[in-house]
């Protein structure tokens, strides 16, 4: 079993809500989220055809509800593929369609000492 080793990206307050921050770990790249306070990171590759998914746009979606009603959800969860508009969800890297390529890897983040910390 391989070993999970924490990497520091950034102080805490280099990231506010709101802002991203694409970094390379191990040959990795991936991109680390501040959504509300909440730190996600997932790594910037598409499962669809490899695209930089982490300069896409974020957004929400609409969520199934009742005829002539409409429910917007996940916001700045899903986060828009650049090339081809796949919606992946931050928080578990899985595509909004059930697609058979799928998901996109996740990685835990966290701030720890004020430092803001991906766990690879």
């Amino acid at each position: 079993m391989a070993t999970r080793a924490t990497h520091v990206i950034c102080t805490a307050a280099e990231l506010p809500p709101g802002s991203r921050k694409i970094v390379d770990i191990g040959g990795r790249s991936i991109g680390v989220f501040n959504v509300g306070g909440e730190l996600f990171a997932i790594r910037n590759s598409c499962p669809h055809q490899g695209a930089p998914l982490c300069q896409g746009t974020i957004g929400g979606t609409m969520l199934p509800s009742d005829p002539h009603e409409y429910v917007y959800g996940l916001q700045d969860r899903l986060l828009r593929c650049p090339w081809h508009g796949w919606e992946i969800d931050i928080a578990t890297g899985s595509p909004r369609w059930n697609h058979a390529r799928g998901r996109a890897r996740t990685y835990r983040a966290a701030v720890e000492d004020g430092q803001v910390v991906v766990e690879v």
